[in-house]
């Protein structure tokens, strides 16, 4: 059967999404490797900012080309606008840091496991930051998602406890980027491009002094990794991150939200199922079942919150309609047809 060309555009960037995902997981695995390149998150992380930025200013030098370049906004720095954004871009740091802390110590099949609480500290922040409640089906979900983390890490072999504890903090730090992200956009005109750029140069100022104070002696005994491959490995990375949130609009542009949820849940199965072959992680019965437990709550999770937001949507829409004028209707018999 041959596909229409929306249909294969669809495939396409879904597809897109996947390898460019996958890749920068497995990228930053081997890079945070001690045998084959340089165990310094701080670092790495670092330079793969310095690569977003760069990308940033490029592709706004381009925007007169109009087109597909015409999204991105010149990048031109506002020292006022970059204090405004600083507090987001404290969050950024502990987001990616702890990530890239996470992915160093637990194997990649453990890591969808180790950060999965993220929905529920969702629904935490959202109750104690916003007062929005949530409802006995999203908890029931998150239920799920939570015992999923405990037995996957009960199961998990090659057990890490800073990396749970790092995963665990990255989770915390993706609810609050959520949280101040909403906050912060107005500052840059709600324009992604713009805070994606002041993001990450803050992150590059804030990275500076703690490579120096954990990292330095760590780099300076590894010089000798540093060669052709290392480096073309970190830009390589650097351009994956940036094409992540390229590929990520795609998709949601081209399926739904609901879609796109579902596709990053069966991207994270798949992503599991592969590192017990890639990299030889070994599997346990607790582990497999972790690994469901936590994305099946989640794409549950989804479901469920789509629905809601739709009730919500349509309770509202209906809410906001002027009330119907029947004088100029026929009267109708309000017990039925039947009578009675």
């Amino acid at each position: 059967m041959e596909l229409t060309d929306q249909q294969a555009r669809v495939v396409t960037i879904v597809a897109s999404y996947w390898t460019i995902s996958i890749s920068m997981v497995y990228l930053n695995k081997m890079l945070l490797s001690p045998e084959i390149s340089i165990p310094a998150p701080l670092f790495i992380t670092f330079y793969q900012c310095v690569i977003t930025c760069l990308i940033c200013v490029v592709a706004g030098k381009m925007s007169h080309k109009g087109g597909w370049w015409a999204q991105f906004p010149e990048a031109r720095v506002d020292v006022n606008k970059a204090k405004e954004v600083l507090p987001l871009s404290v969050v950024f740091v502990g987001m990616i840091t702890f990530n890239n802390l996470c992915l160093k110590y637990v194997e990649v099949s453990f890591y969808n496991v180790a950060r999965s609480l993220t929905l529920a500290f969702n629904v935490v922040l959202s109750f104690v930051l916003l007062g929005t409640r949530s409802s006995d089906r999203t908890l029931m979900c998150l239920g799920v998602v939570v015992v999923g983390f405990f037995i996957g890490s009960a199961g998990e072999m090659n057990f890490s406890l800073l990396g749970t504890v790092s995963g665990i903090l990255s989770s915390l730090f993706v609810s609050l980027n959520s949280i101040f992200t909403k906050k912060i956009l107005p500052v840059v005109n709600d324009n992604h491009w713009r805070l994606t750029f002041y993001n990450n140069l803050n992150a590059c100022v804030l990275f500076v002094p703690l490579i120096l104070l954990f990292e330095t002696e760590l780099i300076l005994s590894n010089v000798d990794k540093m060669g052709m491959v290392f480096w073309s490995s970190m830009t390589v990375g650097g351009c994956l991150g940036f094409s992540i949130g390229i590929v990520t609009v795609l998709q949601i542009k081209a399926t739904s939200p609901l879609t796109h949820n579902i596709s990053g849940t069966a991207k994270a199965a798949l992503q599991s199922v592969l590192a017990f072959w890639i990299w030889g992680n070994p599997a346990t019965f607790k582990g497999i079942i972790g690994i469901i437990f936590v994305l099946g709550g989640s794409l549950l999770y989804t479901v469920v919150k789509m629905r809601e937001n739709a009730g919500a949507a349509a309770a509202a829409a209906s809410a906001s309609q002027p009330p119907r004028d029947d004088s100029s209707l026929p009267l109708v018999d309000k017990r039925g047809a039947g009578g009675a």
